[in-house]
């Protein structure tokens, strides 16, 4: 999609924040961390792989963010690009007129002031004459000012189409660099937590993502999209977590409100970070069902309240969906969606 042109223009502004925003995706968590001491006890081996999970999580969101962004930038691409090939049909046109002027002064059929001065034969048929040819010069005047601002339209949306395409590719091969990192550290990450005991790896999934719980058979809903996002979410219960995913049978925690509120109609970025941005943003004491209820600094999770202090979520690495206390260490506020 890439239109090579030599002229350098300014950068659009949508297209320079787009890439200030991948930069700033590419610069956080996804630097590596230095290895720390062995642990000594099962107990510090436990607490170390939970840290590992929440900064885990933390790099996972980044990428989520980062393919938001490269959508966006790749969007614009295509936007821009639409905007150029427009603008290169608006100067076609004129290719006949062009042609039609170019034709007439070369077969002699517009004539100079000079020979109509020559070949009057009366001042009144020398006014026509002079007449005639301004009005012949105007409109060649006309359509060679409109070619020319239409060519230069055409020259600025090229290298915007041009500019956009070029950060859009550089955005999905820093994408795909971020993707390839967070893949090795998701297989270290289960390598250690596989080392740990069955009661050990529920620890840490507790102390990660909270205790699982039934919620009660009879659980009320709201009506509309909100009701229908937590039957869908509520259903999924059981779904196992995975990095990417947004069903239908495994999630990741913004790929599960993606899912359930598309389910209503709604559409969701698939980013916890992006999703903290949309609606009202209420307090824990505000939360209604169906709210989004978002966790850590920066946002880096995103469960769905259904009522009676309880959320379902996308838990972490090996851990399936489950419904859990609202209340756990992180918490940070909820988002009612329009």
């Amino acid at each position: 999609m890439q239109f090579p042109r030599r002229t350098p223009r300014r950068r659009p502004r949508a297209i320079v924040a787009l890439g200030i925003a991948l930069v700033a995706c590419a610069t956080g968590l996804l630097a590596p961390t230095p290895a720390g001491a062995a642990p000594g006890t099962s107990t510090q081996a436990r607490d170390l792989v939970r840290k590992a999970a929440e900064q885990l999580s933390a790099v996972d969101e980044q990428v989520r963010q980062a393919e938001v962004t490269v959508a966006a930038q790749q969007q614009a691409a295509a936007a821009a690009a639409a905007a150029a090939t427009v603008a290169h049909a608006a100067v076609a046109k004129y290719e006949p007129q062009l042609r039609a002027i170019a034709q007439s002064g070369y077969t002699g059929k517009t004539q100079s002031r000079f020979a109509a001065f020559l070949t009057s034969q009366s001042a009144a048929e020398l006014v026509q004459q002079m007449t005639t040819l301004d009005v012949i010069a105007a409109h060649t005047n006309s359509v060679i000012s409109q070619v020319a601002a239409a060519q230069d339209a055409a020259a600025q949306a090229q290298a915007a189409a041009d500019q956009a395409a070029a950060t859009a590719q550089a955005g999905l091969e820093q994408l795909k660099g971020q993707q390839a990192q967070v893949r090795k550290q998701v297989a270290d990450y289960q390598a250690e937590l596989s080392r740990l005991s069955t009661a050990e790896q529920t620890a840490v999934t507790t102390a990660v993502a909270g205790r699982a719980i039934t919620p009660p058979r009879n659980l009320p809903l709201p009506p509309g999209a909100a009701g229908k996002a937590i039957a869908t979410a509520l259903a999924q219960v059981g779904d196992p977590y995975q990095s990417g995913a947004a069903g239908p049978d495994a999630f990741d925690c913004s790929g599960l409100m993606m899912f359930a509120y598309g389910a209503a109609g709604v559409a969701l970025p698939h980013s916890s970070r992006s999703q903290s941005t949309l609606g009202t943003q209420v307090t824990r004491g505000e939360l209604r069902p169906g709210d989004l209820v978002f966790f850590y600094t920066p946002i880096s999770h995103v469960g769905m309240y259904i009522g009676e202090g309880m959320m379902v979520h996308a838990r972490t690495y090996g851990s399936p969906v489950a419904v859990t206390s609202v209340d756990q260490r992180g918490f940070r506020f909820g988002v009612r969606l329009p």
